[in-house]
């Protein structure tokens, strides 16, 4: 499709505003935690490196930032087995209710926060009778986790397709072995991107972590929530948020660039 230079136009400016509107609040909680205010203000009176070396010494953002860290990690490693298994389930296998089951699966990451949050609070404190701890917290981040770890492998293994499997279990190759030396090849960067985003989903999740959290557990955006209207705090609060954006980012823009990459060497 050709697009005239008035369309091209109109596209550029729309896009150059939408951009704008991201990423200039993100520029402004940058120039902030480097501001000699105390608190968040705009235009910046002066520049400093003050706050940034109090974030690197206090205790509780760098505990928050330690437990936030190890809960993506544990959510992202059930997430990694559950949405694999899930993908291979559903796309190498024909059985009754299985749409059902795909929209089953997929359907948390489109539920609110705030629903999923309450109906495990619910489930863990009154049905299951389990107090809310940082166990609670890592089952809670795995059920969204999960979606993304299955989209990229069932995605991957739909475009894949079945002959080379087909192939090796008829040249006698076991079921396992098939899986070890034919399909996770060609699965792993998907497992990878999808493993990225969703420790990137779960380092930054506020309220399903409100719910599910128990006490004494406070991840990094809890404590920037803690943190954040308290005297002489703003500034710290910004400095973490700005490491809390690249830390989000970075597992995003690798996991885009496997996905880019492999999905180009698998429709050769």
């Amino acid at each position: 499709m050709q697009l005239g230079p008035a369309t091209r136009a109109v596209l550029g400016i729309v896009t150059t505003v939408t951009l704008a509107l991201i990423y200039l609040p993100l520029f402004v909680v940058l120039l902030n935690s480097f501001s000699t205010s105390e608190s968040l203000s705009w235009p910046p009176p002066g520049f400093t490196l003050e706050w940034w070396g109090r974030a690197l010494q206090s205790t509780g953002a760098l505990e928050a930032l330690g437990t936030s860290v190890a809960v993506a990690l544990a959510a992202s490693a059930i997430a990694l087995v559950l949405g694999t298994l899930a993908a291979m389930a559903l796309s190498r296998y024909e059985f009754f209710g299985k749409e059902a089951v795909n929209l089953l699966i997929v359907l948390p990451i489109a539920l609110p926060g705030i629903v999923t949050g309450i109906a495990l609070n619910n489930a863990f404190r009154t049905m299951m009778g389990v107090q809310l701890s940082v166990w609670t917290l890592i089952i809670a981040h795995a059920t969204f986790c999960i979606v993304t770890v299955y989209n990229n492998a069932f995605a991957r293994l739909n475009a894949a397709g079945t002959r080379l499997e087909d192939a090796s279990m008829d040249l006698g190759a076991g079921l396992f072995t098939t899986f070890r030396l034919v399909t996770f090849p060609r699965l792993k960067s998907a497992l990878v991107a999808g493993g990225l985003l969703a420790f990137a989903l779960s380092f930054d999740e506020i309220i399903v972590t409100t719910f599910t959290a128990g006490n004494g557990v406070t991840t990094l955006p809890l404590w920037i929530l803690q943190n954040m209207f308290r005297p002489s705090q703003a500034p710290v609060v910004a400095v973490i948020a700005v490491i809390l954006v690249v830390v989000s980012v970075v597992p995003i823009a690798i996991a885009q660039r496997l996905t880019a990459k492999d999905a180009a060497t698998v429709s050769r």
